[in-house]
């Protein structure tokens, strides 16, 4: 059972493997230090922030984002280290908020790695303060413990660090805040989050007990990038689903609610009308949805979010389908909650009293508490049955109308399939769903270009299904998935501005690479053998570095003229199969530095056989989006933390879509001379 701290509360942590995770609403910095016996961080590497994200058993994230994920293993802790700090701060000089009394009051959770939540804490009664001290994480008597804080500071991160003894505090409070600034500078706002309530509105008299504090990935369960990070999105970034730091796929955002002229739609609990965004200038507005007849709800429009463009609004209207259901679910997982918890109240009330235990008056009570329990959630479970079935119609009119970025292999928009002449804004990477309604499915959506790699993971452990598949089968089906992807990212991209390079150190994979190889669209063939793993992480290693220096210089006409500027997607099989400690580092460099100057990951690997690397790989695998072959629970989304099922997308059997596909990207190329 989640324990809901207050301030100075504390509660015994069960494990020593843990995530905390921060939801904000507004751009934060999180970080986190560590102290001895008395409190004391000794120096600069006992503190993890955005230009120090990892310390021995500490992960923190690389840039301010409204939702974070802070790793933390207690048994990997340098050995001096008694306490664990968690720190927020507003970033300064980027033009946000200056003072926590204007932003919404931060959720911090602590959880399992599985996303059960063992202690919450919501930090109430901020106001001129811009760094506040969140909560610790200490050792007592070989036992750990968490404790509420809540401790806030004026002066800001410098003088909150000063309260902990660390040296010179000013100047690291100021470089924190610029690498801070540079992260910023480079990222992409994901759809904001809708505040509660937008949409999913239960008709009156219904027993809604939906939570009111955020619980964050779906990496799950995996946040979205984008659920949120995600993001359809974190993150999942599902900003993932979404999300990943650079962008953050947990829904963070300016606020967008009540900016659009959008009102709310009448005669059902959804509102199907999305005020998602705010705009300088009013975008066209969304197509207006068909009269309903009397006493029936509004019929479902595709596009009925707000956007600049037709893509721009699917992409939101899916964004807000993902939170409705997800809030949706957690009123009625929350209300069967409450009716059980008042049953087992009423019931220990009735047989506490000695006269209940004889004859049958105990009895009676116990009919009466279930009958109770009973009704309750039956009401809950008609509230939610209302709001599935209006998603379900609103899916039902969109997926038909998605274009090729956002469908899946069976919509017939991919066999008339242009390549385009701009990239998208995103692209769907699977479907997610939840037990209370399985055939409801709701596309998972990525940014693009992407902020984030992706790892297909191959494992037997992945899920039930993976597990009672032949380990062959599943490898292959794992790559297969990979070239799926790969091909879709080609097939979104103007001609020549996204190239694929693969690594196949044993050659296993010639089976499912042969689509692309085929076709003639990959930049060279499958590298194999030591020397070919080698050769093209040198190649791309030398292209991150190029574009890192020519950016920071300011001087992207020095580029070499045989660079290719495009962006880059390496397809790694059957890592660590061929690589040595080289080419470990340089592939972890890739999946850090890569995406920011576009160079992609995209692994398919069974972590259990890269475990002689022991932990040097739990960054990597941190770093990257988790996705398997096979349906699997795996993601969270930033909001409840609800475990959402995984589908990957398939081609239809017998259809020869992926094919026409990727022969109508090499014909472009041709045609552009590429």
């Amino acid at each position: 059972m989640t324990a809901e701290l207050v301030r100075g509360q504390n509660h015994t942590l069960p494990q020593t493997r843990l995530e905390i995770r921060v939801s904000a609403g507004t751009p934060v910095v999180a970080g986190a230090t560590l102290g001895d016996e008395r409190g004391t961080v000794r120096g600069i590497e006992w503190i993890a922030h955005p230009g120090s994200p990892q310390l021995p058993g500490l992960e923190v994230s690389q840039q301010a984002a409204a939702d974070h994920r802070l790793a933390v293993d207690l048994e990997a802790l340098p050995g001096g280290a008694h306490r664990v700090t968690v720190l927020l701060a507003l970033p300064v000089g980027v033009g946000g908020p200056v003072r926590f009394g204007a932003v919404p009051a931060p959720f911090v959770a602590v959880t399992g790695l599985d996303g059960t939540e063992i202690a919450t804490f919501t930090l109430t009664d901020l106001d001129a303060e811009s760094a506040v001290s969140a909560l610790e994480l200490y050792r007592r008597q070989d036992a750990w413990k968490v404790r509420a804080v809540g401790q806030g500071y004026a002066g800001g991160l410098a003088e909150m660090l000063a309260d902990q003894g660390v040296t010179d505090p000013a100047a690291l409070a100021g470089s924190i805040q610029e690498a801070v600034t540079r992260g910023l500078a480079r990222s992409v706002a994901p759809p904001p989050r809708t505040p509660e309530a937008d949409r999913v509105r239960h008709a009156t008299g219904s027993t809604d007990h939906r939570p009111t504090s955020p619980s964050p990935a779906p990496e799950p369960p995996e946040p979205l990038a984008d659920p949120a990070a995600t993001g359809p999105a974190h993150t999942a970034q599902p900003h993932t689903a979404q999300p990943h730091t650079a962008q953050p796929h947990t829904a963070p955002g300016p606020a967008a609610a009540g900016a659009s002229g959008a009102g709310p739609s009448t005669g059902g609990p959804i509102n199907y009308a999305h005020p998602r965004r705010q705009h300088a200038a009013p975008p066209s507005p969304p197509p207006a949805a068909p009269p309903a007849q009397p006493g029936q709800p509004t019929q479902p429009v595709a596009g009925d979010a707000t956007g600049w463009s037709m893509d721009e609004r699917l992409y939101n209207q899916i964004w807000g389908m993902f939170e409705d259901l997800a809030r949706a679910v957690a009123a009625y997982r929350s209300a069967v909650d409450f009716a059980e918890s008042r049953m087992d109240q009423e019931l220990d009330r009735a047989l506490s009293d000695p006269r209940n235990r004889i004859g049958g008056a105990g009895d009676r009570a116990r009919e009466a508490a279930r009958a109770k329990r009973d009704e309750l959630t039956s009401r809950a479970r008609e509230a939610l049955d209302r709001d599935l079935a209006q998603l379900a119609a609103e899916a039902a009119v969109v997926e038909p109308a998605l274009p090729a970025a956002y469908a899946g292999w069976g919509n017939p928009v991919w066999h008339a399939h242009r390549i385009p002449m701009e990239i998208p804004m995103a692209l769907r990477i699977g479907d997610l769903h939840l037990p209370e309604r399985a055939d409801l499915r709701i596309p998972l959506l990525v940014r693009l270009p992407l902020e984030r790699g992706m790892w297909v993971d191959s494992g037997r452990t992945a899920s039930e299904a993976a597990a009672l598949m032949d380990p062959d089968r599943l490898r292959r089906l794992a790559m297969e998935t990979a070239v799926a992807h790969a091909a879709r990212l080609l097939a979104v991209y103007p001609p020549g501005e996204f190239a694929v390079h693969v690594i196949d150190p044993a050659g296993s994979a010639a089976g499912p690479l042969a689509p692309l190889v085929e076709a003639g669209v990959l930049a060279g063939p499958p590298a194999a053998g030591p020397g070919g793993v080698a050769s093209v992480l040198a190649h791309l290693t030398r292209r991150v570095d190029l574009v890192q220096m020519a950016v920071r210089a300011r001087a992207a006409d020095s580029l070499p003229p045989d660079l290719d500027t495009g962006e880059q997607l390496l397809v790694v099989n059957d890592f660590p199969h061929g690589f040595d400690d080289r080419a470990v580092t340089q592939l972890r460099y890739l999946a850090d530095e890569g995406p920011a100057v576009g160079v992609h990951l995209l692994m398919v690997a069974d972590r259990e056989e890269a475990s002689a690397y022991g932990p040097v790989l739990d960054p990597l695998w941190r770093s990257l989006l988790r996705i398997t072959p096979v349906a699997d629970s795996h993601l969270a989304d930033p909001w409840v933390g609800h475990a959402w099922t995984y589908e990957p997308l398939t081609i239809p059997p017998g259809s020869q879509v992926l094919e026409q596909v990727l022969t109508a990207v090499a014909a472009a190329r041709r045609a552009a001379g590429r």
